[in-house]
């Protein structure tokens, strides 16, 4: 029997959705459309459907599908946020979610209320719902793993050449970073394959071999997020 005293918190689910677009690490923000914080930008979002959304993983699955219309090619939960001030309708919850898609998957977005910040411009906004606290968060989670793992790789499509991959850590990173070792380190790990192509790049005489994620690495990395 519910308790008349007792307040129950609005539930909802956050996804920070980060792509590189033009060499810079970018936050996928949507514009709303009603109060609260109407015109203002805010992170994917939505309530938890417990009729229909069987875990909150789920249910950033579906804000996704329907908000930005596609999955992710990473998705881990990345925290709790919570508290009376974050949300006018009342003290809410949000389990937040960090999301990592290829830019290329994100071209037939519609521009009118969709659009994508660098991360550093996307902290300094008047975000709705104090999002800027779980964008800070999901930077400094992928930071924190992404150093010589396989998940600064989900930002690329299959088929991607090791200057390609170093770029993409060096723009999570925000340093340089030497491409010998980079290159070493990264094939001592195994968590990439050769596709069997190459592919002369921009700027380039000479083709590139190309490479994807393992299986292995994606299922690891799966199996990581669940624990």
């Amino acid at each position: 029997m519910n308790d008349p005293d007792i307040i129950y918190p609005i539930t909802t689910v956050d996804v920070v959705l980060l792509t590189i677009s033009s060499g810079q690490l970018c936050v996928l923000l949507l514009k709303r459309e009603q109060d609260p914080f109407k015109g203002s930008w805010a992170l994917p979002g939505g309530w938890v459907r417990t009729n229909e959304d069987e875990t909150v993983e789920a249910a950033a699955h579906r804000v996704l599908r329907d908000k930005v219309g596609m999955p992710p090619y990473h998705l881990e939960q990345l925290g709790v946020f919570s508290g009376a001030s974050r949300d006018p309708r009342g003290w809410s919850l949000s389990v937040s979610h960090l999301a990592l898609v290829p830019h290329e998957e994100l071209e037939d977005l519609d521009q009118a209320h969709v659009s994508l910040f660098p991360v550093e411009e996307a902290l300094k906004a008047a975000t709705a719902f104090r999002h800027d606290e779980i964008i800070a968060a999901a930077l400094q989670r992928l930071r924190g793993k992404g150093a010589y793992s396989s998940l600064p790789a989900s930002l690329l499509q299959d088929g991607f050449s090791l200057a390609q991959l170093h770029q993409v850590y060096e723009i999570i990173s925000g340093e340089e970073i030497n491409s010998a070792s980079f290159r070493r380190k990264v094939l001592d790990l195994g968590f990439i394959e050769e596709t069997g192509e190459s592919r002369i790049m921009p700027g380039h005489k000479k083709p590139s071999v190309l490479y994807r994620v393992t299986d292995r690495a994606r299922t690891f990395h799966r199996t990581l997020t669940q624990v």
